[in-house]
């Protein structure tokens, strides 16, 4: 993200109206190439400052099969069903893109759009990432002391607005309906923040409420800039509680910093923090302070958001290079800048004392960049990962780009051999992609490749047992009928589980003849995702009258534990 803050299938689904909550309420997709099931997406409630309560289980219309099946249990099924040819894709992946609003990189895509063209963009952006596979959206909501949310001290984005402090006309508020949207979808929303400006450069807006004037002492000029002054046990107490806000205020599913922690090095200029080094410094040097600043930081956005809502994931996006192999033999085989020396960040510190729930490190590089490998640095990360999620943040901006010091870039093989060479490693756990806009505009095809390949099957986002391992109890009362439009699946919600947890959604699979082998570990036996506690109905159009089947039925919580299926024979 720092590099790219300076430059700016055969058939179409027809099963996407399938699920439909009690009162037969139907939302269509829009077709795509490539086969996904589809997602029913009813209204989600408002975000609370509590853990949401599940709903109470409520019966399910009453519809009389033609031909009543009967429910039955998982082990007295047997046999193998055909299924299709080559490995056995992901179930479980991360699969998400970044969206940058500072100086309108992604979105809105520029300042002062009308209110109905900044949400038109909002639906146009996130129907594709979902199309194209999409489970999460890490979006910018804080670029400098700004907010492109209501609930806040700080003033309106001018990237939002036009003049920061001035709120969008029509009123309305962007995260809720960002997180509405992306949860309509069956995506995740994790709200993306910088920490480290106050004003992102000399010509900015910056209005008379803006943290620099009312805590001048907070801040120091420099590249330009007007930056947090991190030393200070008070600017990280507020920056901790500018990210409690949105926690308690916002149903997000995550936090996200990126890799402004202290600024890289800027010929002939220095950073003024002597005096309150002076006062603070415990006896450290100067370099191992401001790391200790960055890592007391971190554990207090942490504890944070811990105490607020637990369940909030907490990740982190660093510059991809902990140290140099070079300056450290526990460091990597490259020759690049390194976060714990030119950014104070100890991102391995944080990943072994298990501060963060993701890393995403940013590996911006090719596979034939001799000075960092793109191989060479994942592999390190593998290695290196502690017991967080690892997951791969790809420079999607570069692609097309080729150059002598980096000609990788430039070949269409470069990105779909970096999303092989993650997937044969067991530590990484999905991708983040910088950014939306390289997405849109599809360099080299990226976008199709994982449309129509990577991403062509549909993957539960991996469960973080440390937050929640408790999954929900099973759907109830599985029945199923041949109707005129296909075969109809309805079932009850399941009761509360042990941690209070009901269903957040449902996934549906289909297997063909009636001894039929579950295989739940492979996402292409999905025919749908039902969102939504209270979703529990799927007519499958897709079915041959002729052919036998099997279908189960899992209800997933928040945190994407998965129950026990329950199955029913149709035919």
């Amino acid at each position: 993200m720092r590099s790219i803050a300076f430059l700016p299938l055969f058939f179409i689904i027809l099963l996407w109206d399938g699920c439909r909550r009690p009162e037969p309420v139907v939302t269509k997709r829009p077709p795509v190439a490539a086969r996904r099931p589809p997602i029913s997406k009813p209204a989600p409630p408002k975000p609370t400052a509590a853990k949401p309560e599940p709903a109470k289980p409520t019966p399910a219309t009453a519809i009389v099969p033609a031909n009543k099946p009967d429910t039955i249990e998982a082990e007295s099924v047997a046999d193998q069903m055909p299924v299709e040819n080559g490995p056995v894709p992901p179930k479980r992946e991360f699969r998400a893109v970044w969206i940058a609003t500072v100086d309108n990189i992604d979105w809105p895509s520029k300042k002062g759009l009308p209110v109905a063209d900044q949400q038109r963009e909002i639906i146009e952006m996130f129907d594709q990432q979902q199309q194209m596979g999409i489970n999460a959206v890490v979006v910018q909501v804080r670029s400098a002391a700004d907010a492109f949310y209501a609930k806040s001290s700080e003033p309106w984005s001018e990237w939002l607005t036009g003049q920061q402090g001035l709120a969008p006309a029509p009123f309305y508020d962007p995260l809720e309906f960002m997180i509405e949207q992306a949860h309509q979808r069956g995506m995740e929303f994790h709200a993306w923040f910088n920490l480290d400006r106050a004003t992102f450069s000399k010509v900015s807006s910056v209005a008379p409420t803006n943290i620099i004037y009312r805590k001048p002492d907070w801040v120091f000029t420099y590249g330009g800039r007007k930056l947090f002054n991190l030393g200070m046990p008070a600017v990280r107490s507020y920056i901790a509680g500018i990210v409690a806000n949105v926690v308690r205020e916002y149903d997000v599913d995550g936090i996200h910093f990126d890799d402004y922690f202290y600024p890289f090095g800027v010929t002939g200029q220095a950073l003024r923090d002597d005096n309150i080094y002076q006062a603070n410094f415990n006896g450290m040097k100067k370099e191992d302070w401001r790391r200790d600043n960055i890592n007391k930081l971190i554990a207090e956005l942490r504890d944070s958001i811990r105490s607020n809502k637990p369940w909030v994931k907490f990740g982190i996006s660093p510059f991809g290079i902990w140290k140099n192999k070079s300056n450290d033999a526990e460091g990597s085989a490259t020759t690049g800048g390194q976060s714990y020396y030119d950014l104070y960040a100890d991102t391995r510190k944080w990943v072994r004392d298990g501060l963060i729930d993701y890393i995403v490190p940013q590996v911006y590089f090719s596979t034939e960049f001799s000075r960092v490998p793109y191989k060479t640095l994942v592999e390190w990360w593998t290695r290196n990962c502690g017991k967080c999620h690892l997951y791969i943040g790809h420079g999607a901006y570069r692609v097309g780009h080729g150059s002598e010091r980096d000609p990788g870039w430039g070949r269409a093989t470069e990105f779909p051999d970096q999303m092989r060479y993650n997937r044969q490693q067991r530590a990484v756990q999905g991708s983040i992609f910088f950014s939306a806009k390289s997405l849109k505009t599809n360099p080299l095809a990226i976008r199709d490749s994982l449309q129509t390949n990577f991403y062509r099957y549909p993957a539960l986002v991996p469960p973080m047992t440390w937050l929640d391992s408790i999954p929900p109890l099973s759907p109830r009362d599985l029945k199923a009928a041949d109707t005129a439009e296909g075969v109809e699946l309805f079932w009850q919600q399941p009761a509360e589980a042990e941690d209070g947890d009901g269903a957040s959604y449902y996934i549906v699979y289909r297997f063909e003849g009636i001894r039929s082998r579950l295989r739940l570990d492979d996402p292409r036996c999905i025919v749908a995702q039902c969102v939504g506690e209270s979703t529990t109905r799927f007519v499958d159009k897709t079915t041959d009258p002729k052919k036998k089947y099997v279908y189960a039925v899992t209800a997933v919580d928040r945190l994407h534990n998965e129950s026990k299926e329950v199955i029913v024979k149709v035919r």
